[in-house]
């Protein structure tokens, strides 16, 4: 039977249920085709001059066709979201094309420049996708940070609906890690809205997947509290089951080790007459069950799983528990439909010409004519219109981020003072300043909240949850961070799991352009996890999240962590990250100016991520030399946000020191000592290698970018031998050499740090004040 969808029916298409059966079947049929064709025209009919194999994946789309027409052609509604398996991204786009939402000229151009992408990718395919993939587990967790993000803008802001959120994966996907991380976090079981659908092929890229791990894939789910469909049998099969010998049958399959399933499939029928019934006393009533049946009818009986028949995955989707997550385990064939399906290298291989051409007379299609709709009038037509109408989303209005100002005009801040405590005063700040954009910001963070100077900004604004929880130590008198949850709280905090920070990270910053509600989302984590967070960070940008990443404590000035915790790399790594802006300030004043920079370019169609780095070290705020005229102080706000700005100006440099972060006091007690030798030594604060790497390479016609900050900071009158020092790897500030060409050595760590103190730490990699006066002589003497 097929079950009737949640809301809007069949939008004006009326069918009985079997009737509605038979068209969903022959839809799917279609989609089947469609998929094939798609990735065929790529490989074999599109000319290749370069001879390179475009590559696609039909036998991963096939085992996807049937669970993806009944859930957009029966079960889905407008306000559901559907994360999509990336190999099975030619079943998305054949179904949009039939939906109406894809030009049929967009089918030829499959993994071509400017076409459909090899993977669903919401930025870049010219049709509806809601969810990236591609990046295996990290797509397939997105949609419950999807459900979270809408959960968080409904409560504050309204208007983002309700809706179920669905992640369609392979069963091999659950060999990455990001997925148990993700579903064992504590917030993920009150989220009865997601719904995961397995498509349990047994197969990986290489063979067929030893061992029957489904049932300890379904405990760990139910486990975890999520509710757990099975659907292993279609209904051909289960129907033979209930005829004499069929508990035979069924035990014989139940047993059965993947390989021999899948060899099975291989087989004529006549060979499977002989081997379906194996051995043993089951054997006779097996083959007598199996001798009444004609050829045609046993090969379908064989392959008819769950996930193949659109009636019993119809009603799993109306049988979802809402209350919860769930998880549906759909058995299903790779390759279902194709000459290739079961054969355990099919996994990347392309159906032959004589093979599309026998897939065509089968399906009743023309391969000379590959992209025919349904006719006008038939029962599909209809059942295509009707689900396009379904789902047609309207027009969502973005609404405009509000204004962060580039300046809260507090004093310049005077004492000692490190940029992860500013990090905190500045939010602050904003609650009082600048309501309105306080309002957007959200804050996350792995259990780190109260050692990355948090703890201000989340006593002031509480905890977000669905519902209000009691704070058993709210008269606690010795309770310094009050963890007050609500369903207006704007800080979210998950486990320990940096994957899990970044790519709710990633949700919240999409937010603008999935319900026009814009959000400023700040994660936080310790520096040295960021390479860690990387991969689902990068991937949530390039799906359109915008939000800043906070890296804190960071590099060997964290001296007495020891190695482990002494980040290297990502310095480096903020410059190459496409879709983001890095910088690593100095001062408080320049947190603050880089930190407000970064959230006015959040939540918007033309905006950008951005990722600071800061440090514990306490550094003389005075140093900053902050001017007080207000011109000249607005003058070094607009050089910090663009990436530098000249701190020791000599009257006859010899020397320019480029120093950034937690550096910056190192080179300016070496820039005194070499005056007291007689070497004039200019210092250059750099805030963002990346804006002036950008400066640069615009100013070599390579990139689109301002370069008035290369004329300010180094201009050719005062263009010298350069001694570069940051807490991080040499490399990244060695360009800028490149700007004057000048003469460069480089400074900065290249191997695990150490435990002890800061001076001895920075002694050890040649980043101390002697070291840079050392280098700098070397220059210029």
């Amino acid at each position: 039977m097929v079950a009737e969808p949640r809301t809007g029916g069949t939008g004006g298409a009326s069918f009985g249920r079997e009737e509605r059966l038979a068209v969903l079947e022959s839809v799917e049929q279609r989609v089947l085709w469609l998929s094939a064709a798609i990735v065929d025209h790529a490989n074999r009919v599109r000319p290749n001059p370069s001879g390179l194999k475009v590559g696609g994946h039909q036998a991963s789309s096939a085992s996807m066709t049937s669970i993806m027409t009944a859930l957009w052609f029966h079960a889905l509604t407008a306000e559901d979201r559907v994360s999509v398996k990336p190999h099975a991204s030619p079943v998305l786009h054949a179904i949009n094309y039939l939906l109406g939402e894809l030009d049929e000229s967009y089918l030829t151009t499959l993994r071509a420049f400017g076409g459909l992408q090899s993977y669903p990718s919401r930025a870049k395919d010219p049709d509806p996708v809601d969810y990236s993939t591609g990046s295996v587990g990290i797509g397939a967790t997105a949609p419950l940070w999807g459900a979270l993000s809408r959960r968080y803008v409904d409560g504050h802001f309204a208007g983002a609906g309700t809706g179920r959120q669905y992640s369609l994966l392979g069963d091999a996907e659950l060999d990455e890690g990001a997925i148990w991380e993700a579903i064992q976090d504590p917030i993920v079981p009150r989220l009865g809205e997601v719904v995961w659908v397995v498509d349990l092929n047994r197969q990986s890229l290489d063979r067929v997947i030893p061992g029957i791990a489904a049932d300890k894939l379904q405990g760990m789910f139910a486990a975890a509290g999520w509710q757990v469909i099975t659907l292993k049998y279609g209904h051909r099969l289960q129907e033979l089951f209930a005829r004499p010998g069929g508990n035979a049958l069924r035990d014989r399959i139940d047993a059965m080790g993947n390989s021999e399933y899948q060899r099975l499939l291989r087989c004529s029928a006549a060979e499977l007459r002989e081997r379906l019934p194996g051995t043993g006393s089951t054997s006779g009533p097996i083959a007598g069950l199996i001798a009444d049946l004609d050829d045609a009818s046993l090969l379908a009986a064989l392959r008819n799983l769950g996930g193949h028949d659109v009636g019993a995955l119809s009603s799993a989707f109306a049988g979802v528990d809402d209350t919860r997550p769930t998880v549906i385990f759909a058995y299903t064939v790779k390759g279902y439909g194709l000459p290739t399906e079961g054969h355990p290298q099919n996994h990347s291989s392309l159906l032959t010409g004589d093979q599309m051409g026998a897939l065509a007379d089968r399906l009743g299609m023309d391969l000379g004519h590959p992209w025919t709709r349904f006719a006008e009038g038939s029962p599909e037509a209809a059942l295509c219109s009707a689900a396009a109408q379904r789902l047609h989303r309207p027009g969502q209005a973005l609404q405009e981020p509000p204004a962060v100002p580039s300046d809260l005009a507090r004093p310049a801040p005077t004492g000692t003072a490190n940029t992860q405590q500013a990090l905190g005063r500045v939010l602050l700040d904003l609650t009082r300043k600048a309501p309105d954009a306080a309002s957007r910001i959200v804050t996350v963070s792995p259990d780190v909240s109260s050692t990355t100077n948090l703890g201000g900004w989340l006593n002031k604004v509480g905890v977000w949850s669905s519902a209000e929880r009691t704070d058993w130590f709210a008269d606690d008198a010795e309770t310094i961070l009050h963890w007050r949850e609500r369903p207006t709280g704007q800080h979210m905090e998950l486990g320990i799991a940096e994957t899990n920070l970044v790519s709710l990270l990633g949700e919240l910053g999409a937010t603008w352009s999935r319900w026009g509600q814009p959000l400023l989302p700040i994660g936080v984590l310790y520096d040295p996890f960021v390479n860690r967070a990387l991969e689902p960070w990068s991937f949530g940008i390039y799906a359109g999240g915008q939000s800043i990443l906070v890296g804190t404590p960071s590099g060997v000035t964290l001296a007495p962590e020891g190695g482990a915790h002494q980040s290297i790399t990502t310095p480096s790594l903020g410059i190459e990250q496409p879709g983001c802006v890095t910088f690593e300030p100095a001062f408080a004043i320049d947190t603050e100016w880089c930190l407000l920079a970064a959230l006015s370019n959040l939540g918007k169609p033309e905006g950008s991520s951005a990722y600071l780095r800061l440090s514990t070290r306490p550094v003389d705020q005075s140093a900053a030399d902050v001017p007080s005229d207000p011109a000249a102080r607005e003058r070094r706000r607009r050089q910090v946000t663009a990436g530098a700005y000249r701190l020791r100006q000599h009257g006859k440099p010899v020397v320019t020191l480029a120093a950034m972060g937690a550096l910056v006091p190192e080179a300016l007690a070496a820039a005194d000592r070499l005056a007291a030798l007689g070497h004039g030594a200019d210092v250059v604060c750099v805030t963002s290698p990346d804006l002036l790497f950008r400066a640069l390479q615009a100013r070599r016609g390579l990139s689109d970018a301002p370069t008035w900050i290369l004329d300010q900071v180094f201009p050719p009158d005062r263009a010298t031998p350069l001694v570069t020092v940051l807490d991080g790897h040499p490399h990244t500030l060695a360009f800028l050499s490149t700007i004057q060409n000048v003469p460069v050595s480089t400074l900065g760590v290249t191997g695990f740090g150490q435990s002890g103190a800061i001076e001895d730490v920075y002694r050890y990699h040649r980043i101390d004040t002697d070291s840079i006066v050392t280098t700098a002589l070397d220059l210029v003497d």
